[in-house]
């Protein structure tokens, strides 16, 4: 399907190229000429059809200017020529920013070009695309809510607890080396890291069970402003797949049990609002898998099931 797009891009582009290219021109002696698109030298006259009236006309093969009619003609198709080169040019800049922006991961299992964060699993060796969704956690032992743009505003006291209702994650993974893929904006001036320094800024943590919830992350705020975070960070390996997407990896297979992507700004504070996952073998299938369709070889939104009224 892409490839067709492209394709057709491709051809809109060369038409006008491919136009000019069949309009040729008859250059007279006193400086005007006739566009026709193809001409004929019989005996002393020019039988050609112009392409501004539509029909066959003759003239005088002593009226043509014929080293200006060859000259204009050699220029045309080095325009033409042009024409068609820049044409290929910005289909293969397109072709290349849509591979970056959606790239392909293995057969049949392609990242959007909307972005998101997703996680790579197997499901009966069948490669599924499981979107992840940012979850609000809950902050404990503060004095409000005291958030400003998801990040934990130091103010809040001194100590607070970043928490995730229930036990486990919607999401689980069945394998013990689950690879998430988390989209970024190279265009955002705003944003705090981009695909070569998203490895300062992104953390798996285990999370902690407490009174039917997990822990994230625990915070100590000195009193001077300084944040420090207290989690179970897991090693991993953050690498560019292109300009709008980084790989995350554990460096070791994870145990089973609950975890969360962290995000973490340039000051060291964390952003309450993470990625929450289990790793779980036996799990059943995640209800947001996108797995390749066997035939199509397309993408298929596996839907979750309603419940029964």
């Amino acid at each position: 399907m892409r490839l067709l797009k492209i394709c057709c891009i491709v051809m809109l582009l060369l038409l006008p190229a491919d136009a000019q290219s069949r309009d040729k021109r008859l250059i007279l002696k006193d400086g005007s000429y006739e566009t026709i698109t193809e001409y004929s030298i019989q005996g002393d006259r020019v039988r050609y059809f112009s392409s501004e009236r539509n029909s066959w006309e003759e003239l005088p093969s002593s009226m043509i200017d014929w080293e200006a009619t060859d000259k204009y003609a050699q220029q045309a198709l080095r325009q033409a020529a042009q024409r068609r080169e820049k044409a290929l040019q910005h289909a293969r800049a397109t072709r290349a920013e849509e591979e970056a922006r959606a790239p392909v991961l293995t057969a049949g299992v392609q990242l959007p070009s909307s972005g998101g964060t997703f996680l790579l699993d197997t499901f009966q060796d069948i490669p599924v695309l499981i979107r992840m969704a940012q979850n609000g956690a809950d902050l404990k032992k503060n004095t409000g809510s005291n958030i400003l743009r998801g990040v934990i505003n130091p103010i809040a006291g001194p100590r607070q607890t970043v928490e995730l209702e229930g036990l486990h994650a919607e999401v689980q993974s069945r394998s013990l080396s689950p690879s998430i893929y988390f989209s970024v904006d190279p265009a955002d001036p705003e944003a705090e890291y981009n695909s070569t320094n998203a490895a300062d800024h992104l953390r798996i943590v285990r999370c902690e069970e407490k009174k039917g919830n997990r822990v994230v992350l625990t915070v100590d705020i000195a009193i001077y402003g300084k944040v420090r975070n207290r989690m179970e960070g897991i090693e991993v390996d953050v690498e560019p797949v292109s300009d709008y997407w980084v790989k995350i990896t554990p460096r070791q297979e994870l145990a089973p049990g609950e975890y969360a992507l962290v995000e973490i700004d340039a000051n060291g504070a964390a952003n309450q609002f993470v990625w929450d996952f289990g790793v779980n073998p036996d799990a059943p299938p995640n209800p947001s898998a996108v797995r390749p369709d066997e035939e199509r070889q397309e993408p298929v939104l596996i839907q979750k099931p309603k419940k029964k009224s």
